[in-house]
């Protein structure tokens, strides 16, 4: 599963902005993004300064304070884990790691920065004590006791949290927990095994589905869309799907197009009958996918792909380690166009951050 180094927020479409919002104070810009910098734990990552007035009218008494783009795991009204991209403060030291799990605190720094309709996930109260980064990319986290008084129901939703949130550090592969300074090889209400740590790998917003023959399926990472209000975002699940080929581009398009089952009030937004007409290839990071007509958005220009379908499929494509970038093709169109009139010339590349508009 592709790791995501994930400081700058960028854009999907060459042409078009993912995941519609409104832009923070203190975001990059366009052109700032155009060359993503990579960070570890121990490092420092590019900021921005944010103009904060204190009170006063006159120029001199406006703070410039320097901002970091970071991804948070946070609950919807759902109860989906969902990425959401916050400007925090730059900290004064390295302890960059430190400074996102404190904004996953209910009652927390977070408060200010929540978007409508989300929530922190770390029981009120907890406290980072102190965390190490070992050779292997396990980062031990230890917390104060005041995280053991959560929900049973809310344990793996607090796994999945800390861990996208963690490991969208360079250098981090997976978590292990401390309780006050003592190791512990199972989370501290429904006993969830973390001996051999968690990671991306144990997935997020899980759904096993109807897969009847385990050891004959795989976990994929697809991205449906959900609305708050007048908003969208994209929500991760981690599905089980047939067969074991880690090739099989077309069972994630598959998983897409078939919708996204009972989880939530996700949406499905690809009409009936969308189909694969050629076999995928990838070539230097690309893949090609050929569609039938039905992949089109039912508009008078039948030459529109939907932006939610094609930020969906590349998304969910893209989590692959083998896929950068993806270029649509509809069977029998010569050019295929987003819904403000633009071509789509060049194969659309996945941003470095998700969800960077704020309700």
């Amino acid at each position: 599963m592709r790791k995501r180094a994930a400081l700058l927020c960028g854009s999907l479409v060459t042409s078009v902005a993912l995941l519609s919002g409104c832009v923070f104070q203190g975001e990059q810009s366009l052109e700032e993004m155009d060359k993503p910098k990579q960070e570890n734990v121990e490092g420092e990552a590019a900021a921005t300064e944010e103009s904060v007035n204190v009170g006063q009218t006159d120029n001199s008494d406006v703070i410039k304070v320097e901002t970091v783009a970071r991804q948070l795991y946070l609950l919807d009204e759902n109860g989906m884990v969902v990425p959401q991209t916050v400007p925090l403060p730059k900290p004064e030291t390295n302890d960059v790691a430190k400074q996102v799990l404190q904004y996953l605190v209910k009652g927390g720094p977070v408060t200010d920065f929540l978007p409508s309709g989300f929530q922190a996930v770390l029981p009120a109260g907890t406290e980072v004590n102190g965390l190490d980064i070992l050779d292997d990319g396990t980062l031990v986290v230890d917390v104060s006791k005041d995280f053991i008084e959560y929900r049973p129901e809310d344990e793996i939703k607090i796994l999945e949290s800390m861990t996208y949130t963690l490991t969208q550090f360079e250098n981090v592969d997976r978590i292990k927990l401390q309780i006050n300074g003592y190791d512990t090889d199972v989370m501290p209400v429904n006993n969830t095994p973390l001996s051999s740590g968690y990671s991306r790998a144990n997935g997020i917003n899980l759904e096993t589905g109807d897969v009847a023959d385990i050891s004959n399926s795989r976990s994929v990472t697809v991205y449906y869309p959900a609305q708050h209000d007048d908003q969208f975002y994209y929500v991760p699940v981690t599905k089980r799907v047939e067969g074991s080929s880690e090739s099989d581009y077309a069972t994630i398009i598959e998983t897409l197009v078939n919708g996204p089952g009972y989880k939530g009030d996700l949406l499905n937004v690809f009409n009936d009958g969308v189909q694969l007409t050629e076999e995928p290839t990838v070539e230097d990071g690309v893949l090609s996918l050929t569609f039938n007509e039905n992949v089109l958005s039912n508009f008078e220009d039948q030459s529109v792909i939907s932006k939610k379908v094609m930020d969906s499929l590349v998304l969910s494509l893209t989590e692959r380690d083998d896929v950068e970038a993806v270029s649509v093709k509809v069977k029998d169109f010569e050019e295929i166009y987003d819904e403000e009139g633009n071509a789509f010339t060049k194969p659309v590349t996945r941003p470095e951050m998700v969800n960077t508009g704020r309700f």
